[in-house]
Parts: C-alpha cells; sequence; structure tokens
C-alpha cells in the first residue's frame, strides 16, 4: 500500500473511532423495521421487516430472531442504497479553487476520503468513477473498512483516439486489466460545446470494446453526438454517456442493441454554473464555456425528454459528479422527475436495480430481496410524492454496517 494511503488509514482511524467501530463484522443479526419499502425493481412493500444477517439480507417478513439488533426505520422510506454510474471521486477544489495535479499526493487522497464520506452518507453505495489512475488506492481502502465511503469501480486511466490504432487499443484494453480496472473508459467524441462529433474512429471503438469484452470487461463511452453513440453501439460498448446530441433513431438502436444510456441532466452543469469562480481561468474553464453550460442545461434535458419516449431503452443514473458536487448525487433525480417528466419509480429504478445491472451487479446490489447484498437506506419522506425527500437520507447501512444513523426515532434496540 503506498504511503500516503497507509497515512490516511491510519489519521482517520485515530481521530474517528466511532465510524471505525460502526464499520466492525456483525455479530448479530439486524432488523429494519419498515413502513414502506420501495425494492428497487418497481414494487412496494408495506410493514415488513427486512432481516440482515452476515452482510446479506437473509429474508423479508416474519418475526425478529432473537438476539437480534431492531432499527425502527417505520416513519422513513426504505429503499436499496442508490448507485451512481458516473462520479469522479478525486475531483475537488482546495484553498478555493479547482486542485491540479501539483497537489500532493496525501492531500488529494485526504480530500477523495472526504468525499467518500458525503458520498455514502447521501445514500450512495455505490459509485462507478471514470478515469483517475488514483482511484485504486481508494478503492481498496474501503473494500477494507479501512476508511468508510461507497463501494467503488474505476476504469483507471481513461482511452481515446490518440491512444492508438486498433492494435494497441487492445494492448492498452489489456494492460488496464492487468493494472486492475474494473471497466474501460472510452471519450469517443469531443464535448458538448463542440458538437461532440466524433472522434475515435469506427475501427477504434471496435477494437476496444471488443477486446474488453472479450476479457469480461464493459466500456463507458463518451459520445455526445448522435454519429457517435452509433458508432459505440454498433461496437458493442456498454454504455453512452452524456449523448447530448443523440437522435430518435439511434436511441432506438441503443434499445435494440440493448446499450445502456447515462444522460446526466441534474447535476453536472449546474454544479459548474454554481462554483464557476472556483474553475475559471483553469485549463479550458473560460468564460464561452460557462456561456454555453447555461445553453446546454436545456440542451439535455430536451434530449432526456425524447429519450423517455424510448420505453425500451435502459436509462442509467450517472451524475457525472465533479468537484463541488460529491455529497449532492440526488440532486440527478429531483431534475429528472420534476424537470424531465421521468416517472418517480422509473427514476428510483434507474438509481438501483438498472444501474446495478449496467455495471454487471444486478444479483449483488439494486434491490431489497433476499441474498441481495444489505445496501440499504432510508429517508424522511416519500421520494414517491415528494422528490426533495432524496436530500434527506437519514440511514445508511452498506453491506450490512450501519454507516449513518440520524433518524429521531431509529435508535438501535435488542429483542430479548
Amino acid at each position: 500500500m503506498p504511503r500516503y494511503v497507509r497515512f490516511v488509514c491510519a489519521l482517520f482511524l485515530f481521530t474517528v473511532p466511532c465510524l471505525a467501530s460502526r464499520a466492525t463484522a456483525q455479530e448479530r443479526p439486524i432488523v429494519l423495521k419498515a413502513a414502506t419499502v420501495l425494492d428497487g425493481r418497481g414494487q412496494i412493500l408495506h410493514n415488513t421487516i427486512i432481516v440482515v444477517d452476515a452482510g446479506k439480507i437473509a429474508r423479508i417478513g416474519g418475526d425478529a430472531p432473537e438476539g437480534a439488533i431492531i432499527y425502527d426505520l417505520t416513519s422513513l422510506t426504505v429503499t436499496p442504497g442508490w448507485i451512481d454510474t458516473h462520479a469522479h471521486i478525486f475531483w475537488h477544489f482546495d484553498n478555493g479553487r479547482l486542485a491540479g495535479k501539483e497537489e500532493a499526493p496525501i492531500r488529494a487522497m485526504l480530500h477523495a476520503t472526504d468525499n467518500a464520506i458525503l458520498t455514502l452518507n447521501a445514500g450512495f453505495t455505490t459509485i462507478q468513477s471514470p478515469g483517475s489512475p488514483e482511484d485504486k488506492d481508494l478503492r481498496e481502502a474501503i473494500a477494507r473498512s479501512i476508511v468508510p465511503g461507497p463501494r467503488m469501480l474505476t476504469s483507471l486511466e481513461p482511452l481515446d483516439e490518440k491512444s492508438g490504432p486498433p492494435e494497441k487499443l487492445r494492448e492498452l484494453v489489456r494492460e488496464r486489466k492487468q493494472q486492475g480496472a474494473d471497466f474501460i473508459k472510452l471519450f469517443a467524441s469531443k464535448s458538448i460545446r463542440e458538437g461532440g462529433t466524433q472522434t475515435m474512429t469506427d475501427e477504434q471503438l471496435a477494437a476496444a470494446c471488443g477486446e474488453a469484452k472479450s476479457l469480461g470487461l464493459r466500456t463507458i463511452v463518451h459520445a455526445h453526438s448522435a454519429e457517435s453513440a452509433k458508432a459505440a453501439t454498433l461496437a458493442g460498448c456498454t454504455t453512452i454517456e452524456h449523448g447530448a446530441y443523440v437522435t430518435d433513431d439511434v436511441f432506438t438502436l441503443m434499445a435494440q442493441h440493448g446499450t445502456y444510456y447515462d444522460p446526466n441532466i441534474g447535476l453536472v452543469l449546474q454544479n459548474y454554473l454554481a462554483n464557476k469562480e472556483k474553475f475559471l481561468g483553469i485549463g479550458n474553464y473560460n468564460e464561452q464555456g460557462f456561456a454555453f453550460m447555461e445553453k446546454g442545461i436545456a440542451i439535455v434535458l430536451d434530449t432526456f425528454k425524447k429519450a423517455l419516449k424510448h420505453k425500451d431503452l435502459k436509462i442509467v443514473y450517472g451524475t457525472d459528479a465533479v468537484a463541488g458536487a460529491h455529497g449532492r448525487n440526488y440532486e440527478e433525480f429531483i431534475a429528472r422527475v420534476r424537470d424531465g417528466g421521468q416517472e418517480p419509480m422509473a427514476a428510483i429504478m434507474s438509481a438501483t436495480s438498472i444501474s446495478a445491472e449496467s455495471l454487471g451487479l444486478k444479483d449483488r446490489i439494486g434491490a431489497i430481496a433476499p441474498g441481495m447484498d444489505a445496501d440499504i437506506i432510508a429517508m424522511d419522506g416519500d421520494p414517491l410524492h415528494d422528490v426533495t425527500a432524496a436530500r434527506r437520507v437519514v440511514f445508511v447501512m452498506k453491506g450490512g454496517k450501519v454507516y449513518e444513523n440520524l433518524a429521531p426515532n431509529a435508535k438501535a434496540s435488542a429483542v430479548p
């Protein structure tokens, strides 16, 4: 383990012993009493209990086992832990500005750990982070319960049209696999403000996505234009990211091929604009770009509404969270329902079971059902009738461990 990771781990366990103790191995079964459960697959359960044992959901209903620890969540709405399929966990501000590569690694890791805790406490128990080689150390620290945070998947360094010809791309995909990447991230188009024109050739996309599939890796593709999204779909890539200019015929094609769509409409652009002074003047963040971001909000919203008309299209839940957005990942849900017109239950399924399926984890997470990992959250309010309830997550369990419990009536008690 790198020295800076060891330092962070030691510092964290020394300064936050309460979190460390809450994340110790479960010794007794846990029972969650619930009046309303949205199971992540479109069903609503009422007045039941969820029995958690050894990090898994053992059963739903029946009597509480003897000696179980009980949390009363009957005043809350219970759902599976939410999933963000596109979050840049290492992006952060330092001294009021976007941090850069010159920042000390230990400082970057401390900020990323803070982002991870904020994200977990917001009810997101799994995230997918595309394009940061530093993710690997944080992913492993979280997996070992050294620091709290959402389950992480990472692509490590992304690939683009400059990465090389088809054969070189195949080689790089194999290299990412060896390095420990969970999936491959590809940039197949220019940015939204540049029109999103295709940058990777059809042959490059076919090579990268084909090689990844042969190795059991998924591929997510930055593709704004209809042209680039179509090419990625025909190449067998897994997910189209952003897709601001995707047309109806390409959405139909994506639905036919089972290609997932990750629109990112409710947080990323809004966050950039809210934190403009912290980005402006760094890299390509200029006045022209921010002016286009304001226009871009309407563009991506219109495309999302178009996508919703394609009932067989699998829409996943990604936010593209960058610096300033971590811990506010729920804003995507609010925008999709309130502004985009998506049915609340469909949006919740997008953030749970559909996203879990896109990650190849549908048998582990994304639903409240026997045998699933016990990733369970509860919020103050009913998101089916009040979208802002998503901002009020007060109970977070991941893998059977309770990381947050702010509900006034959800104090742990024990069955005699």
